[in-house]
């Protein structure tokens, strides 16, 4: 996902619009293009911080330890998760390094926040486990070519985030366990008229949101794998 917080690659998938992305041109292009494809609010797009709602064949290096960069340890919290909830999301968009929105995802988002030692500042640790598919005459993720539309696959991965700002006294989303299923609804032009932050559902509005780390890998079969994360962007699912 490039990164619309892959509409919280995201959203947040972060309000942003690519998890689940959320979230290219000229000097922004190439600060963006090594950004997640989702957000989380719509489509998978991260930035540095933000209050709003708003990745050619496999090879050793494409891979993504983002196993250890979602564990709890990755986050210096303190007790219990405040906030330890799942949410399905359906029809969210993708982009990719040439700036266009290039698949479908359905995911499971898992969320989970941790208060710090700091004052009024949380850890969150958000996993992303699901599938995309691929729309015809697209550029693909990693600009190599064009889709033919037969490109599908899982996504794994997800994106550590530090909130600074207080939690609401009645948040509107469980804080833990299933918050149901959230169809984004999003075109092919990032229009997701269902698109929901699921940071304000448990903060008041003036946190703000700073990505630490994120990641997705798309697997689309045999040695036809994009990671788009943090560290940089490798392979394609062509």
């Amino acid at each position: 996902m490039k990164k619309n917080i892959k509409s919280e690659k995201k959203s947040s998938d972060f309000t942003k619009a690519g998890i689940i992305g959320v979230i290219s041109i000229a000097a922004v292009f190439f600060l963006l293009s090594s950004m997640p494809a989702f957000s989380d609010s719509s489509n998978i797009v991260p930035v540095a911080s933000s209050n709003q709602n708003a990745l050619p064949p496999e090879v050793p290096a494409l891979r993504l330890d983002f196993g250890k960069q979602l564990a709890a340890s990755s986050c210096d919290g303190v007790g219990s998760p405040v906030v330890n909830a799942s949410q399905k999301i359906k029809n969210t968009v993708d982009s990719g390094e040439a700036g266009n929105y290039w698949a479908f995802d359905d995911f499971t988002r898992t969320i989970q926040v941790w208060k710090t030692n700091v004052p009024d500042e949380y850890c969150a640790s958000v996993k992303y486990t699901g599938s995309f598919r691929g729309v015809a005459g697209q550029v693909s993720p990693g600009a190599s070519g064009v889709l033919t539309g037969s490109e599908a696959g899982p996504i794994q991965g997800g994106y550590n985030a530090t909130i600074k700002g207080t939690l609401l006294t009645a948040p509107l989303w469980n804080t833990n366990g299933g918050v149901g299923t959230t169809d984004y609804g999003c075109d092919i032009n990032a229009n997701c008229p269902g698109a929901i932050n699921w940071v304000t559902q448990y903060f008041n509005s003036n946190y703000t949101f700073t990505y630490n780390w994120w990641g997705w890998i798309y697997r689309a079969g045999g040695k036809k794998t994009w990671v788009n994360a943090s560290e940089g962007n490798s392979g394609d699912v062509l």
